[in-house]
């Protein structure tokens, strides 16, 4: 008998965004996939970054002899630099803001939890989720020894989701005394928009009752409403007073840049304490990915104005694969719930109208990765999705409203994407005849 797994290891499991996939992987028939369960984007990069990563052989790189050292930990004075000319060409200030170069923005959730969550336990201080919320953050709250507590908000059938009153956000902080707020304003996984006005709000409560604000911004300019840009780093004293100081961003090259196996994100804060203990944490790492961090500097040097011309760019395209898809989907199975894309690259799909509130999703999805199949232009295909039920953390014995729920991501190329609503419905239809059939042979 060999040696034990920890009792860590032997809990977990793939997170709702990798498990299809993962699933998936087990075939070998040869189908193909289109994989909508993770924002894995399939576009090229910004311009100036291409240039930098296909020059890397160049006198002017700094790598052209092969020799690749390590950074400081902070990270490269130019990468730091470049993600702070980005808010500032989203409109905001980043007066008195300090930056930290990590692997990625899940790094940089990481280092936040750890930086102002206390441990599991009597004197626990938990960060507060808005439900449902990326299920990386209650993935990386548990490995860290951290717990989190949540509000949650609701998918109505008209598509939009509905955002708990300040009121009950309040009874949940003073119930729970958090340490921290989390928001996503282009938020994953529901394609809600969080407007300035809001995140105001927000901010106040953690004045109030002195909370840090983190805020995922890994899809900032992500939007496609008729709003402004809107920010953590858009809220001012002016607007709430006692906010300086408690203000934590996790910024990402991944999603607005197309970079997202480049593995390059930050963690930028007005707190300086904060900032040099984040650091001082992550020297145990050493450093981030030095060409990675070359060539996403790249982007220091495009002035606001192309900045801006790149971020319509993208709003351009993803509103447009969203408006089609969404309303293919809707032209296919008129009972569906469809969440509106107002920002981000998501939209959560509910069964309930379908199936029924007792339906269990995963079902339906793990069919489409371990079986399913359709004939589309002659190639056999199935399609991933993320079942919901992971983006929620309902107490013991609430229902979870993701279990009738699936998120999918608009990341395939548009022409591939354009296929996914009949491909879809064709995969429920296939399931329910199976399930319809199991059910028979069993009766």
């Amino acid at each position: 008998m060999g040696p034990s797994l920890s009792s860590h290891f032997q809990s977990r499991a793939p997170s709702a965004v990798r498990l299809t996939q993962i699933e998936f992987l087990k075939r070998t028939d040869r189908v193909v996939a289109v994989n909508t369960a993770i924002g894995n984007v399939s576009l090229p990069m910004h311009p100036a970054m291409l240039k930098r990563m296909f020059s890397l052989d160049t006198p002017s790189s700094p790598f052209h002899q092969g020799v690749v050292k390590y950074s400081t930990t902070v990270g490269e004075v130019e990468t730091n630099q470049t993600f702070l000319h980005l808010i500032e060409s989203s409109g905001f200030s980043t007066q008195g803001l300090y930056s930290q170069v990590t692997d990625g923005g899940s790094q940089a959730m990481e280092l936040a939890i750890l930086g102002v969550c206390g441990p599991a336990g009597s004197a626990t201080k938990p960060l507060l989720l808005i439900d449902p919320t990326y299920s990386n953050y209650a993935s990386i709250a548990e490995r860290t020894g951290r717990s989190t507590v949540a509000v949650t908000r609701y998918l109505e059938d008209n598509g939009k989701f509905t955002l708990p009153k300040l009121s009950e956000i309040e009874k949940v902080i003073q119930k729970t005394q958090p340490a921290a707020l989390l928001v996503i304003p282009y938020d994953n996984p529901t394609g809600q928009f969080f407007p300035q006005k809001i995140l105001n709000d927000l901010a106040a409560l953690c004045v109030k009752y002195n909370l840090w604000l983190l805020s995922d911004e890994a899809y900032r300019e992500l939007f496609y409403t008729q709003d402004q840009t809107s920010s953590l780093w858009g809220i001012t004293e002016k607007d709430v007073p006692g906010i300086t100081g408690r203000r934590i961003s996790i910024e990402s090259a991944s999603k607005i840049w197309n970079a997202c196996g480049l593995r390059i994100g930050a963690l930028v804060t007005d707190n300086k304490e904060f900032h040099q203990q984040a650091v001082a944490e992550n020297t145990a790492s050493l450093c981030s990915n030095v060409i990675g961090q070359y060539i996403f500097g790249s982007l220091l040097h495009e002035s606001k104005n192309q900045l801006q011309a790149w971020f319509q760019q993208q709003r351009t395209y993803y509103y447009q694969m969203a408006s089609t898809v969404t309303a293919g989907l809707k032209k296919e199975l008129p009972q569906l719930i469809i969440s509106t894309p107002d920002a981000a690259l998501y939209t959560v799909i509910d069964m309930r109208n379908i199936f029924g509130a007792d339906f269990d999703v995963t079902d339906f999805v793990m069919y489409c990765a371990q079986k399913g199949q359709v004939l589309v232009k002659d190639v056999k295909k199935t399609l991933l999705l993320a079942p919901m039920a992971g983006f929620y953390s309902p107490q013991p014995g609430e229902r979870n409203p993701g279990k009738t729920q699936m998120r999918f991501a608009y990341v395939e190329p548009p022409e591939i994407m354009e296929e996914v609503p009949k491909l879809f419905a064709q995969l429920l239809l296939d399931f329910q005849r199976s399930r319809d059939s199991c059910i028979t042979q069993y009766l």
